[in-house]
């Protein structure tokens, strides 16, 4: 319980100051495994398999999918052709945003003129060539966490901030169409992540309780919201350094899915 106050009291402060914040504050913080090996406060004592859970919850873009590198390379191209400059790693404090938030931080470090339609235009073009060229990768771990749940009857569900026609692309490039027959959008929620929102409708679209799902989660964007949803959350970082405060608000955290059946069962406890 107050792992999930403190979430939506950062939500809160995150939301008063998103439109001061630089890309070049940055904290930094090596990258490491950190699996939760004692009980937390609102979890009781007994540990679980990972089969104790009722439904997986996945972010797509950076968690699933490794489309955060492609967006980040194809916006840099964009600003570049439109005469303007940003740090190599400007985006990577984006991550996880929904992208009508990329907008408003691309006019607070552009300014309020910047051309946004012309930005979107330009950044498309060069994102859908560079998928063409080389496709959507997946990410580690994925796959099997995913043939997992079917064969213990895991529902699954994708919850994403992505408009649902990205998404659905995307899904489609990597071959992945058929292992989410249910997914939560961006488009389809009044409050996007960091709001709790799209995991709560994830779970209700599954007809479970939120806290008899497990959220993998990449961004601090994402924890955020997991953790003011009040389900288990893991976390993938996808971008680094590592925010230290996403590191200690998340139960688990993990270099890789594929880690997960070595940590889950044996380090953590389940929620209720």
């Amino acid at each position: 319980m107050l792992k999930k106050i403190l979430a939506e009291l950062i939500l809160l402060m995150d939301r008063q100051r998103f439109s001061g914040r630089s890309p070049n504050i940055q904290q930094k913080q090596d990258q490491t495994t950190r699996v939760r090996s004692e009980p937390v406060e609102g979890h009781n004592q007994q540990f679980f398999k990972l089969g104790n859970f009722q439904g997986f919850i996945f972010d797509m873009d950076g968690l699933v999918l490794d489309t955060e590198p492609t967006y980040f390379a194809a916006w840099q191209q964009a600003i570049t052709k439109m005469g303007y400059q940003l740090p190599p790693d400007a985006f990577k404090i984006v991550s996880g945003y929904h992208y009508h938030q990329v907008e408003t931080q691309l006019k607070t470090w552009l300014g309020q003129d910047f051309n946004l339609q012309n930005f979107k235009q330009l950044g498309t073009s060069y994102w859908r060539k560079h998928i063409r060229e080389h496709g959507i990768g997946v990410k580690p771990g994925v796959i099997e966490l995913l043939d997992y749940a079917k064969q213990q009857g895991i529902s699954v569900c994708l919850a994403t901030n992505s408009w649902a026609v990205y998404a659905r692309h995307c899904l489609a490039i990597a071959g992945l169409t058929a292992r989410f027959p249910l997914m939560v959008t961006g488009d389809e929620v009044e409050h996007v992540k960091p709001a709790p929102d799209i995991f709560l409708k994830a779970a209700e679209r599954m007809r479970l309780d939120i806290q008899q799902c497990v959220i993998f989660e990449d961004s601090h964007t994402g924890i955020l919201a997991a953790s003011a949803s009040g389900a288990y959350s893991v976390y993938v970082p996808s971008t680094f350094p590592i925010n230290s405060l996403t590191a200690e608000m998340c139960d688990c955290m993990l270099d890789d899915l594929s880690q997960v059946f070595d940590a889950l069962p044996i380090a953590t406890a389940i929620k209720v």
